[in-house]
C-alpha cells in the first residue's frame, strides 16, 4: 500500500528526513516511536502533503502512485487520513456540515453519489458511536470550545466517516486521560480491516496496549534506525532510548 524509499525532507535549509525506508501493506498497523525531534511529525507531514516541508530526494508510492505528484486534497481523495497532534478550530462552521462536505466530496472522487440529508444522518449517528462523541458537538463549530479529549475523539469520528485507505495518526495519545485514551484507541482498532492500514506515531507505550502494531519502528535523527515487533515498545518504556542511540553511528 506505502512504500516510502531513501526519503529525504528540509524546512528552509534544515534537513529533518534523512533517508525515511518504511513499507507499509493493507491490513497492518505500524508505531513509529522516538525521542523528541526525531522528525515523526515531520515524516507525517510530508506523507500528507504539508507544503511546509521539501521533499529533496527519495520517493513515495501509495497504490503504486507516485504520491509527491499531489496536493494535499488530491491525497485525501484517494484515501489518506493525517490525525492532528493538535486538532486546529475552525469557527463558524458546524461538525455536521463540515463532515458532510468532506464525505460527499470523497465519494464524489470514488465514483458515488452524494449521501441524503437521512442516509447523511444515519452514518453519522453510528459513527460518533465508535468514539462515544457527545452528538450535541456535531451541532457546534469544528473543535471550538472542545476539550483535548473531545478533539482527538473527533478525529479518529472524521475518520470513521472518511473511511480512508491509510490512516497516519500523529500523537493522537498527546494530552489524554485514561478513559479518553481508552475510547479513542478502541475506536481505531474498530475501523481497522484487512484492506486498510494505520502509521500511529507516538511517545508511549500505553497507546500500543490497546491499538496492537504488527511492527513498531524507532526513528532517530531523520533515520529508522531499528524496527521490532509489539515487544520493543515494552522494551523502550522500560529501558528507554539510550541502548539504541548509543549504538547508532550518523552517516
Amino acid at each position: 500500500m506505502l512504500k516510502v524509499e531513501n526519503l529525504h525532507a528540509s524546512v528552509g535549509d534544515k534537513e529533518i528526513l534523512k533517508g525515511i525506508n518504511l513499507t507499509v501493506k493493507a491490513g497492518e498497523v505500524h508505531a513509529i516511536m522516538g525521542p523528541n525531534g526525531s522528525g515523526k511529525s515531520t515524516l507525517a507531514s510530508v506523507l500528507a502533503g504539508n507544503e511546509k516541508f521539501t521533499v529533496t530526494a527519495g520517493s513515495v508510492e501509495f497504490e503504486g502512485e507516485d504520491l509527491l505528484q499531489y496536493s494535499i486534497e488530491e491525497r485525501s481523495r484517494k484515501g489518506l487520513f493525517l490525525g492532528f497532534q493538535y486538532p486546529v478550530e475552525i469557527p463558524g462552521v458546524t461538525m455536521a456540515n463540515f463532515m458532510k462536505i468532506a464525505v460527499n466530496e470523497q465519494r464524489k472522487a470514488r465514483g458515488l453519489e452524494p449521501l441524503t440529508a437521512a442516509e447523511y444522518l444515519r452514518m453519522m449517528k453510528e459513527k460518533s458511536a465508535i468514539v462515544e462523541l457527545d452528538s450535541k458537538l456535531t451541532a457546534r463549530a469544528v473543535n471550538e470550545g472542545f476539550s483535548g479529549g473531545e478533539k482527538k475523539k473527533n478525529e479518529i469520528f472524521q475518520m470513521a466517516m472518511l473511511d480512508p485507505k491509510l490512516s497516519i495518526l500523529d500523537e493522537t495519545d498527546s494530552g489524554l486521560d485514561i478513559d479518553a485514551l481508552r475510547i479513542v484507541a478502541t475506536g481505531v482498532t474498530r475501523l481497522k480491516r484487512e484492506d486498510n492500514a494505520t502509521v500511529v506515531i507516538t511517545h508511549y507505550q500505553r497507546l500500543l496496549d490497546y491499538i496492537v502494531p504488527d511492527y513498531v519502528h524507532v526513528l532517530y535523527k531523520g533515520r529508522i534506525i531499528y524496527t521490532g515487533d509489539k515487544t520493543l515498545a515494552l522494551k523502550l518504556e522500560k529501558e528507554g532510548y539510550d541502548w539504541l542511540i548509543n549504538d547508532y553511528k550518523e552517516e
